[in-house]
């Protein structure tokens, strides 16, 4: 299968680059893969689409500030995203400088790109393939984010990041902190819909997948069975699995929230039936996959020829995936990280409509 199977044409002014005012007024493109119908509706429109014995499936995680800048001691400028942490002092990290940071290098920690250091520093004490080892010697690391730490704007946001992102780049339900890039498909709901997903009769239940950078990672294979997923670390508990399978018992659907919902629910079900897991996942889900435990998702848009592009063809079918981001072009919806949904069923229905 060939990476340009997963290529549109996207106009560059289409990529939102702020959210909207009102976290529930973006489009929501509603295809039906059973039939190939496409609605064009409002997010606040989703109780519409949800029948009362549906299970929606959260990611829970919260994101770090996890973008740092600082200088090496020969005066040379460099940026730090932290991959994931692995104490309270230490981390992986993607560094970005003129030449690579070496063992022992010390970094000078500045409050914004370009700004004179101050006092916090880092020191790199090795790698880990592309990633670098840092330490924060005098503190805990995560002080020094809540100090000088930036959201970690995905690089298609071509603006530096403001004080409204600390919160809209964030879900109203994020509670484990560890992500470094948002499940964005989350961004959309707000406490007051929520609130009414429960007064409908719909269930709700978490799990926490820590999105890892590597999210923007572009596919370098032209063949996509080559590529190698990165790791990210995933929890799925045992009050998930029985509500999923309470769900499925009744005839409701389970729908997850976003692609990493997905990839947390299908990491959990390879054995052919859902179970507790706690570890990381490098599940790549693309044509010809065949779902184990999700029956319909709710998703942002996708960049061209990316691993998520390959999992919403593997789920309601390439051919219509490529009509509806056509469509979704065409009706200048908002793309990425902070632009409009969609609602996706597979052709394979499981649950009942409502």
């Amino acid at each position: 299968m060939k990476l340009s199977e997963f290529h549109y044409d996207l106009p560059q002014e289409l990529i939102a680059q702020h959210p909207l005012p009102d976290r529930t007024a973006s489009r929501l493109l509603h295809l039906d893969a059973g039939t190939g119908a496409i609605e064009h509706r409002r997010f606040s429109d989703l109780l519409d689409l949800l029948a009362p014995n549906d299970l929606l499936v959260f990611n829970n995680t919260q994101v770090i500030p996890a973008r740092l800048w600082g200088r090496k001691a020969t005066g040379g400028k460099l940026e730090i995203l932290i991959e994931r942490t692995t104490g309270e002092h230490t981390a992986l990290a993607h560094i970005r400088s003129s030449k690579s940071p070496g063992a022992g290098m010390e970094i000078r920690l500045s409050a914004t790109a370009g700004a004179e250091p101050g006092d916090r520093r880092l020191r790199v004490t090795g790698r880990e393939g592309a990633l670098f080892c840092i330490e924060s010697p005098d503190i805990p690391l995560s002080q020094v984010l809540v100090e000088l730490g930036h959201m970690p704007l995905p690089p298609y946001i071509e603006r530096p990041d403001e004080d409204s992102d600390q919160s809209r780049y964030q879900t109203v339900y994020a509670s484990r902190e560890g992500a470094v890039a948002a499940p964005t498909a989350g961004l959309h709901f707000s406490d007051d819909l929520l609130q009414a997903i429960d007064d409908k009769g719909a269930g709700r239940t978490e799990v926490t997948l820590h999105v890892g950078a590597g999210t923007f990672q572009p596919v370098r294979t032209d063949t996509i069975e080559d590529h190698q997923m990165h790791s990210e670390y995933l929890e799925v508990s045992q009050a998930t699995c029985d509500a999923v399978a309470r769900t499925q018992a009744s005839g409701g659907r389970v729908i997850a929230v976003g692609t990493t919902a997905v990839r947390s629910l299908e990491t959990a079900s390879r054995s052919g039936v859902l179970a507790p897991y706690k570890g990381d996942t490098d599940i790549f889900i693309y044509p010809g996959y065949e779902f184990q435990a999700v029956d319909a998702m709710i998703t942002n848009f996708h960049l061209p020829e990316s691993t998520l592009m390959m999992l919403v063809s593997a789920f309601s079918g390439s051919d219509l995936i490529m009509d509806a981001y056509a469509e979704a072009v065409a009706q200048r919806y908002r793309f990425f990280s902070y632009g409009d949904a969609m609602f996706l069923t597979s052709p394979i229905s499981r649950g009942a409509q409502p």
